[in-house]
């Protein structure tokens, strides 16, 4: 994923120059949040970005990450280095090779991101279009451009405020400053995942869930700012998880969306892009575990769950728990 962002990024104007969002958690009612925190809580593992995992003395540092820069990735890092520098393997969800391959992907495949037959003016309705041009305008991407792309590839763009992509191209997040860490050690960094996985997941989606996708992302463009400032809190704050459950109970605030539409949905989308991953990830890093100690590093939201990467090595007879790298 962060290798799209990126190579959007080479083809953007930034126009803005910082997020001034607020968090939307901090100013909701007690009785909005309470549910919200109920339902981020009755999942195994709800909270926390550090863990260790052991078994049969293996051994795993496990990281749950967030893929855009933000200053406070350096006491991260700072306090992940003895364990990034003793590991040794050091896996992440798309190493340098993999990134480069994607790249390569791209830009011998025009398909892979570009609309064939149509264009997104003709499958939006008329006012869909001009909210989505607006959008694509402020984040320095001409309409007639944002027209000709894939719908997923929209949503990949949406999901990244206007005032984001200012400092987006050569920013890194956590994972890009383990990758950095680690190569500068000379320790080898492997990938979860083929270098093709986002494409083939989005490539499963229909055209119509892939443009229901940009008209939920539409309907909270407004808010941009704020569901961006918000989803960086909880991470820091360990509580990714709650960051699902706010914009599943934002969804229900959609006009024609039924409950059960959005149970559909959210589970849709969790057990492709999450849960199937994962189960795909665990051999890969129990391999990993049997040449020395690793470290896993991948997007927070893996590690939550009934089958979140944590549940998943504890069934399978790991220990787990959390890692507490406060100074």
């Amino acid at each position: 994923m962060r290798a799209l962002i990126i190579a959007f990024a080479l083809l953007a104007t930034p126009l803005h120059a910082e997020c001034t969002g607020r968090n939307i958690l901090a100013t909701m009612a007690p009785a909005a949040l309470a549910p919200i925190a109920a339902a981020a809580n009755a999942v195994p593992y709800p909270s926390g970005n550090l863990w260790t995992a052991t078994r049969d003395g293996a051994h795993l540092t496990i990281v749950g990450t967030y893929h855009l820069d933000d200053p406070r990735h350096a006491a991260t890092l700072r306090a992940l280095a003895p364990r990034i520098d003793a590991a040794t393997t050091v896996l992440v969800e798309a190493g340098p090779e993999e990134e480069a391959a994607l790249k390569a992907r791209m830009a011998s495949d025009p398909s892979v991101l570009l609309l064939q037959d149509t264009t997104l003016r003709e499958l939006l309705t008329p006012q869909e279009w001009e909210i989505l041009s607006e959008a694509m305008t402020q984040r320095g991407v001409p309409a007639f451009m944002a027209s000709r792309f894939q719908p997923w590839y929209i949503s990949v763009m949406l999901a990244i405020p206007p005032c984001k992509m200012a400092t987006l191209a050569g920013a890194k997040g956590l994972d890009a400053l383990i990758i950095d860490r680690a190569t500068t050690a000379a320790i080898p960094v492997l990938a979860l995942e083929p270098f093709d996985t986002i494409l083939t997941l989005f490539g499963n989606f229909t055209l119509d869930d892939q443009l229901g996708m940009i008209r939920s992302s539409l309907a909270m463009e407004a808010r941009a700012d704020d569901y961006f400032v918000t989803m960086a809190d909880l991470y820091f704050a360990g509580q990714s998880r709650m960051m699902w459950e706010l914009m599943r109970a934002e969804a229900a605030s959609t006009p024609g969306y039924s409950t059960e539409q959005i149970e559909t949905d959210f589970a849709t989308l969790q057990e492709a892009l999450m849960y199937a991953r994962n189960r795909t990830w665990i051999p890969v890093i129990e391999n990993a575990a049997r040449t020395g100690p690793a470290l896993i590093a991948f997007g927070a939201l893996h590690l939550p769950g009934d089958d979140g990467v944590l549940a998943l090595l504890a069934r399978n007879g790991w220990t787990i728990t959390p890692l507490d790298l406060t100074p």
